[in-house]
């Protein structure tokens, strides 16, 4: 029998069974799974009712006649938003915070955006300690500085003058706004700029047409930030604007106490007025607005 007819009729062994792969555990489920939803809908609705039930008293005494005990704003009117519009002056209070807002958010988002891009592309021997300076820089109360600041704009002759209150808002705000704004810039991949330079672009041109577009979140957050902050800031306009047709709508408010009496109607509705133009800002830039502060926060 030759070898090949041995082979042939040798048993041949079973090939051993693939070994199954070893089964993963299965992931432990989520805390947050595990709590029931009433234990966390309910400190949520505890906090929404705290804060929801100051405005509706607001807008309850603006709404209700003056000397009504109801809860309810019926019937509804108008007298109180009439009265400070027009008695109170605060048609102007509100033409000068909006010219003070919009002044400030431009001044600071310029400024910013120039400062920011030097920190974040070149390097000089100062960096450190500026950037140190800038953060230190937010530790110090306003407050501290009225004196001297009062003493410059009065050398400069800009006392009751809008632009004394222009000038301190985009100066607090600027700190902040370089340090997001720089973060922000370094996200940007520096191959861009070297892509457009190459294409025959300076490095202004290069910086408007590549990198100015990728950072509107970032100027959409800080130039909101600066917005808000000078149209809801009380110190500045008052200790340098002493002419009534010069103030903000935070001083105008203040106008309205006194210490025989409070018009509460007058009050809530100046409140109102005050209000209605931020919220109104924020609820169209709210989604720029998550975008600036959360790529800003850290570099990329």
């Amino acid at each position: 029998m030759t070898t090949n007819a041995v082979e042939r009729t040798r048993p041949v062994a079973p090939a051993p069974a693939a070994e199954e792969p070893p089964q993963r555990p299965k992931k432990a489920q989520r805390a947050w799974d595990e709590v029931p939803r009433w234990q966390i809908y309910l400190p949520l609705g505890i906090y929404l009712v705290f804060t929801l039930v100051p405005f509706y008293w607001i807008l309850l005494f603006s709404l209700r006649p003056a000397g009504s005990t109801s809860l309810v704003p019926w019937p509804i009117t108008f007298e109180h938003f009439e009265k400070v519009w027009t008695e109170r002056s605060f048609g102007t209070y509100f033409e000068n915070s909006v010219y003070v807002g919009i002044a400030t958010l431009v001044m600071t988002t310029v400024v910013a955006l120039a400062g920011g891009y030097a920190l974040a592309r070149f390097d000089f021997k100062i960096k450190r300690g500026f950037m140190l300076a800038l953060l230190c820089s937010q530790f110090v109360p306003g407050a501290l500085l009225l004196v001297p600041l009062f003493q410059i704009f009065a050398e400069l002759q800009m006392i009751n003058s809008l632009g004394s209150v222009i000038i301190a808002e985009t100066v607090f705000q600027l700190p902040l706004s370089m340090i997001l704004l720089s973060n922000f810039i370094k996200n940007v991949p520096y191959s861009l700029e070297e892509a457009a330079w190459v294409d025959g672009c300076n490095r202004f041109k290069a910086f408007v047409v590549v990198v100015l577009p990728l950072l509107r979140p970032g100027l959409i957050a800080v130039g909101s930030f600066a917005f808000v902050h000078s149209w809801n800031h009380f110190l500045f306009a008052l200790m340098f604007l002493s002419n009534q047709e010069k103030q903000t709508i935070p001083v105008g408010l203040n106008t309205l106490l006194s210490a025989d009496s409070v018009d509460l109607g007058a009050l809530a509705a100046g409140g109102i007025i005050a209000a209605v133009p931020v919220v109104i800002v924020f609820a169209f830039i709210q989604k720029w607005l998550i975008t600036g502060f959360s790529a800003g926060a850290v570099k990329g």
